[in-house]
Order: structure tokens, then sequence, then C-alpha cells
């Protein structure tokens, strides 16, 4: 075994480009041709296939890194050549290793390779076209009908196959020239078969090499299935990763790199493609959830015959050197006429879909179904082209739509008029900024509640001077304990006592109407603002838990929000949520119900104001109350009972006493 340095091969002049995803890990065992990673310029994205064969040692680049021809990616545990030698000598116990060695010695002295020029074919009468990607490298050994370079013209994008295998040697163009048909693309070298034939003439050296396949294929003749489990690769140090897709379900056929699912890192999309090919019997991973390096995915059956490919390959390739050598030329022509992709095998009868993140990102910003993208890269990868050309076609359905029907895409969902499209660059400079993830799914979540909830809000003010003043000389205990007591430990406090006197408050409506879901828990969640969004972690069992332990647990949750270190689970499961905008300002507010919570409670900045006590005015510190509830669970007195409940017991904190 040797240990070999995989570099970045001639990306086509490109410098800098940047890393999108690595789709390999550490201990892998990759196939030639397999993807290594994928790079994203300005113009195109671009697999970056392996040379050779072997075992992923080390890798090195992350996601996120800039790199350029030359820069190394991993380390790859390769089998030499020298590993021949033992193998032969060792199944040839009974008779001499003489006669072999001729054989193995005279086989390639007697190999004729030759160089071959291959040209763009016809494409049609599209002239001069672009060069988009480049999808092979200097040192690339290519079989028959493998995609050497993508071309772009002004009606689709085109693939130039390789005519024949063999080993690339020089590569004639760059990403973004201009090709027509017969400019010379790329030089193959080939190997010709028929002096190798001449080159075995000795009898004696037939019969020990026939005498060795007769044991190679013993181990592959026990055929049958076998479950693996498949599990979280390298994440380049990320945790806790969010799933966004799931693109399998139980059941399925798979093949070695289908995707499963996908990931998304603060910095990038990912897909986690399938180490085997086979069924999937388990599957345990969920939407949402989030995943780390290591974590089981599911269980597939695969054939055991899969898992001896390898190794029988290799012991063919070794125990009939000469017939190995001749075989990619014996039968070009049979390879290079497979049968036409079959456009209804796509990913929209099997619900799977093969595409890269930056493909993903351009059809979640268009709002495309992959499922609906008719693919045409290799493996029924699909290209950003496929998503640009599916765009395109809608719109020219859309523009050729007879007037008529138009008229129903005037209105949105539940007949809201949708709020008119407009070209804002015409009033002066304008910039695009994307949605952050946590930005989008709040607003989707948000907008569903607003449209479903019928909501209506009840103001209060709760007198808290002396809730701030007892908290106040409590700072000195506070401090011995290492914790902050704030104000939202007390009105959690007050929010659990007030579920518990109020609990048509702790409901959720059934999905069918008709009933009414009672919670016998009362976990309250809390809002926070983080530079990417709001975040609701949920404190679990309020009503059972003491001042300081509320103290310290929101202090921990809130920090967590900030560092993007909350779980699933951490905002799960809540009754009912506070929105305290107490630190910055304003006088009052309409929150909007935490579906399929039927209550909130705002809570804004305190202010000292006079209040009449029945003989004349006091200052007051007096605490604004917003609470907005679900009509159709909560009704109007019942809402204004428990705001005036919750403001009396912030009055007077020793009622949660009784």
């Amino acid at each position: 075994m040797s240990t070999e340095t995989i570099k970045v091969p001639d990306i086509g002049g490109d410098s800098d480009v940047q890393v999108i995803e690595i789709c390999v890990a550490v201990g892998d065992t990759v196939e030639v041709e397999q993807s290594l990673i994928v790079l994203e310029s300005d113009k195109a994205s671009m697999d970056i296939p392996s040379p050779k064969a072997g075992v992923v040692k080390s890798i090195s680049v992350n996601l996120g890194d800039a790199v350029s021809e030359g820069s190394v990616i991993l380390e790859l545990e390769v089998a030499g050549a020298v590993a021949q030698a033992p193998v032969q000598a060792a199944p040839a116990p009974t008779s001499a290793p003489a006669p072999i060695a001729p054989v193995a010695a005279s086989a390639p002295a007697a190999t004729v390779s030759q160089v071959q020029t291959v040209n763009v074919p016809d494409i049609g009468d599209s002239g001069e076209v672009e060069v988009i990607e480049i999808s092979v490298a200097v040192g690339d050994t290519v079989a028959a009908e493998d995609t050497l370079i993508v071309l772009e013209s002004d009606k689709a994008s085109m693939e130039i196959p390789a005519p024949f295998a063999g080993k690339v040697v020089e590569i004639l163009v760059s990403t973004g020239a201009k090709v027509s048909e017969g400019h010379a693309i790329i030089k193959l070298e080939t190997v010709g078969s028929a002096p190798v034939a001449q080159a075995a003439p000795a009898p004696q050296a037939a019969a020990p090499v026939a005498q060795v396949p007769a044991v190679a294929p013993a181990p592959t003749a026990a055929v049958g299935p076998v479950r693996k489990e498949v599990r979280v690769p390298d994440l380049s140090g990320n945790t806790d990763v969010p799933v966004i897709e799931v693109s399998v379900a139980v059941g399925d056929q798979l093949k070695a790199e289908d995707a499963l699912l996908v990931l998304e890192t603060d910095k990038a999309t990912m897909e986690v493609p399938a180490p085997f090919t086979g069924k999937l019997v388990e599957f345990n991973v969920k939407e949402g959830q989030t995943l780390n390096v290591g974590d089981l995915i599911g269980v597939m059956e695969v054939m055991e015959a899969d898992s001896a490919v390898v190794p029988a390959a290799a012991s063919a390739s070794v125990s009939a050197p000469v017939a190995s050598a001749a075989a990619p030329v014996s039968a070009p022509v049979a390879a290079v006429s497979p049968a036409p992709v079959d456009n209804s095998n796509t990913g929209r009868k099997t619900g799977k879909v093969h595409a890269g993140p930056a493909v993903r990102m351009i059809a979640r910003e268009f709002g495309v179904d992959l499922l609906d993208v008719t693919p045409t890269g290799p493996r029924d990868r699909i290209l950003k082209e496929d998503v640009q050309l599916y765009v395109k076609q809608v719109m020219q359905q859309v523009k050729a739509a007879p007037v008529k029907a138009a008229a129903p895409a005037i209105t949105g969902g539940a007949g809201i008029p949708p709020v008119p499209a407009v070209d804002f660059s015409q009033f002066g400079e304008i910039e695009e900024k994307p949605m952050g993830r946590l930005l989008k799914a709040g607003a989707v979540n948000l907008h569903r509640s607003w449209l479903n909830v019928p909501h209506v809000t009840q103001f209060d003010e709760a007198d808290i001077t002396e809730l701030e003043s007892f908290r106040k000389s409590m700072k000195a205990e506070a401090d011995k304990r290492g914790a902050k007591l704030t104000p939202m430990p007390f009105i959690l406090k007050a929010c659990a006592y007030a579920l518990q006197k109020y609990p048509q408050f702790n409901v959720s409506l059934h999905p069918d109407g008709d009933k009414l879901i009672q919670k016998k828990y009362v976990h309250i969640g809390f809002a926070v603002d983080t530079p990417d969004g709001l975040l609701v972690p949920v404190v679990r069992d309020v009503d059972q838990k003491s001042l300081w332990q509320l103290a310290d647990e929101t202090a921990d949750l809130a920090a967590r929000a900030q560092k993007k270190q909350l779980k699933g689970d951490d905002m799960k499961g809540g009754c009912f949520t506070i929105s305290s905008l107490g630190s910055i300002g304003g006088t009052a507010f309409t929150p909007i119900v935490n579906a399929p919570e039927v209550a909130i409670l705002g809570v804004s900045k305190a202010s000292m104001k006079p209040v009449w006590n029945g003989s004349d005015f006091v200052p007051r510190q007096m605490l604004p109350l917003s609470l907005s509830y679900d009509h159709r669970a909560i009704n109007g007195a019942d809402a204004a009972r428990f705001t005036a409940f919750i403001a009396a017991v912030l009055a007077d904190i020793r009622q949660m006493l009784m």
C-alpha cells in the first residue's frame, strides 16, 4: 500500500474557487471517478473526481475554503503495483513461478499506446457555443460515454461524451472558451490489444493463468442480503446540523451516491449520499432533526456480492493481467452505444433527486420543486442549467396562458390578494439580501398563525413596584449563587400560576376543530432575539421550579440561543409563550399567537406613573401587559380575567404562596 496526495486538477484557469461540498470522509473507500469534493466558481459548479481507487486517510480542505489548481484535497491510500508479485506467487505452489514471470514482464512491453484527438461532434446548427464546465483533468482515466466537457448554447446545455476509453493526456479548451463542430477539445491515450496477443505465445504461461481464476471466484459464490448501518459522515467540524430535506423513504431501492438527506450548516448545504447500493429497510431521521458525525441514519439491505466486488475485481486483474489489459479496447463499440436516458425514470417517479448544494439553493430561491425538473447531468444529476431551463419553460407557459386563466392568480391563500411585485430599482439603487434560514422559518410560522388564528389582544398594566424592590434586595444573594435574577423568572412563575387557575388557556385546538386538547403540564416558552432571527426556547415544568432554578435555566437557554446551540427538543412542547420587549422600549404591542398554543403574553418597558391610591397620586412602577389570544378557544371575559390575575400576582408575589 502507498499513500498518494490528491490535488485539485486543471479547473479551466479559475482560482480561489469555493468548496461547497465534501463528498467523502476519513476512512471511506472510494473508486475511480467517485466525487471527492464539489467546487463552485462564478460560472458553474464542478465535481472533482478521484483519479484512483483507495481509502481516504486525511482531508485537507473544509467547506467554504477557496482552492486553486494544485491545492491539496486529501491523502489516499492506494494499492501499489508491487502488490501483484505476492498475489501471483501465492496461488501457484504446484508449479514453478518461472513461467509466470516472463508473461508478467512481457505484457507491458508489448502494449501499444496511441494518442487520439477528440473533437466536438455534430451539435446541430448552434455555431459557436461556450464551454461552461470541464469534467475531466489531465491524468484521468475515462470510459466510453464519460462526460468530457459541458457546452451551453442559447437554447440548452449539452454534454460532450468520450467516444472511446482512454487516459486524458492534454486538455485543449478552457472554461469560457467558444467552440464549434470539429474543434479539438481533448487528447486521449488509448491502449491497443493486438500486440498483447503476440506477446503471450508460450503455452506454459497459459496454464498458471488459467488456474488462478478457478480459485478467485470462490469468495463471491455466496450471495445474500446483508444489513449495513448508514451513519452521518464527517461534517468538517460542524455539530448539531439540521436536516432540511429527506430524500428517501423506507422500502426505496437505492444506488450508491443517491441522496439520502440534505443538511444545512450556517455556511452551506450538503447532501448525505447512500454509501451502498441496496434497499433502505430502516430510516431514523426526520426533517428538522439535528445530526452529528456518527449518528445512525438508517439501515440498508445490501447484497453480499456488492461488498465483494472490489476484491473480486482485484483478484481477476491479478490472475489475468493479459486479459485485463486487452479488455478496455476489445469492445469499444458496445460501450459507445448505451440505451438513451429514459426521462420517466427521474426523481419525479421515485421521489429522489440528485443535486448539489448550489443547485438546491437556486431551486429554493426560485421556489422550484426539484422533483419537477428533468436531470441531464451524469447519474441523473440535476444541473443549474436544468433548473434555469425549467423556470424558463414555466414562465413561457404563463405568458402563453389565456387571459381568463390568469384571473384566479390575482388572489393568494384564503382568497387574499397577494402584494403586487414592484421593481424598486426604478426608484434608485437597491441590494437584494437573502433571508436567513431562521428568518424564513419564522416568517412562514407567523404568517400561518396570523391567517389561521382570529387574534384579539387584551391590554393591562401591573404594578411591579414591590416586586422590583424585592428583586433588587436579592442582588447580593444572586451574586453569591452566580445567578442573575431578572424580571423574567417572576413573570414565568406568575404565568404558570395563572395557567393553573385558568386551565382554559392551557389548551390547543384539535385538528378536527371539534375538540380541545387540555394539557396537564406547564411548559412556557420565551422569545429570544438573536442576530439570525427569533428563537423560542421552552422552560419545562415552570410550576414545579423555584425562582432560582428559573433564573439559571432562562439564562442558559438564552445564551445557547445566541450561540446557535439550541437543540430541537429545547424549542418543543410549549403551552404558552412570553415575548418581552422590556429591555428595548414601547408601551404596548400585539404579539402573534404561537400556534398551536392559544395565547401569548407581550411585556413592554416598565415606567414610573402617578397612580391614585384613594387620597392622592403616588409614583408607581407600572409594567404594560399585552395578551393576544385565539378567540376560537378563549372568550374576551376570560382573557380580561386572566390578564388582571397576572397583574395582581406580579403586584403582590406573595399570592403565589397561597
